[in-house]
């Protein structure tokens, strides 16, 4: 069974940072391009960053804040959050997609607040 597991996220002051991890059984990990997601209450999902081919995408509001990686050893995708607002509060979803299949994670929980 495909699953997608995040873990790192939890209570952070602004200007603080968090790493965020997401491990996947996926058996062709590296052909999946990984992304990370975000929905804040009231707020559509917005897409963060995507890792796939050896490049990389941001979303605006985080450009220069955030970074995604990938070991595809491991199997693991990361994003490095630093400099964190109080607006990057969320549930973060870890995404696994290529063409004819695509897979999420439950979320991990960011909440930026001093």
């Amino acid at each position: 069974q495909v699953q997608l597991v995040e873990s790192g996220g939890g209570l952070v002051q602004p200007g603080g940072s968090l790493r965020l991890s997401c491990a996947a059984s996926i058996f062709t990990f590296s052909r999946y391009a990984m992304s990370w997601y975000r929905q804040a209450p009231g707020k559509e999902r917005e897409l963060v960053a995507t890792s796939f081919g050896g490049s990389t995408n941001y979303a605006d509001s985080i450009k220069g804040r955030f970074t995604i990686s990938r070991d595809n050893a491991k199997k693991t995708v990361y994003l490095q959050m630093n400099s964190l607002k109080p607006e990057d509060t969320a549930v973060y979803v870890c995404n696994a997609w290529k063409v004819g299949m695509e897979y999420w994670g439950k979320g991990t929980l960011v909440t930026v607040s001093s």
